[in-house]
């Protein structure tokens, strides 16, 4: 496997968006362009895709504010998963955030996605007990 990690690219958008609506990444009320419209003007070097042989086979969002790094946008390929795409996105993202110097990180997994959780739980991320809350501050 030729997997190469690297910084998102404009012209990964489309195949991006639709790897998301893929992987049941997407939601009605998020806006997946304004998303990376907005990530490219917000640490861009944190937004990574895999790509094998020029083809987007996954991707990932990462952030850091100063207190603790999250990650976000999670997805590989359906048809190939098991080949470790996932886990070199989320290694490439956690390097990257230790070297800004990032303590820990952070992400959300919607209940349903028991799957996911599997995949969190293989790479050492403990669930915990919080209230998670927010506010649109603008409509997409």
């Amino acid at each position: 496997m030729t997997i190469d990690i690297r910084p998102f690219e404009v012209s990964d958008t489309e195949a991006v968006v639709s790897l998301w609506q893929a992987t049941g990444l997407t939601r009605p009320w998020n806006n997946p362009y304004q998303d990376i419209h907005r990530k490219l003007s917000v640490q861009p070097e944190l937004f990574l895709v895999a790509a094998d042989d020029g083809v987007v086979v996954g991707s990932v969002m990462a952030g850091y504010d100063g207190h603790r790094g999250w990650l976000y946008y999670l997805a590989s390929d359906p048809e190939r998963r098991g080949e470790g795409i996932g886990r070199r996105l989320v290694e490439a993202a956690e390097e990257r955030l230790l070297a800004m110097g990032c303590p820990k990180v952070q992400l959300m997994v919607r209940p349903e996605h028991g799957v996911a959780q599997g995949f969190y739980a293989s790479l050492e991320y403990e669930p915990f007990d919080t209230w998670t809350t927010g506010k649109r501050l603008i409509a997409d």
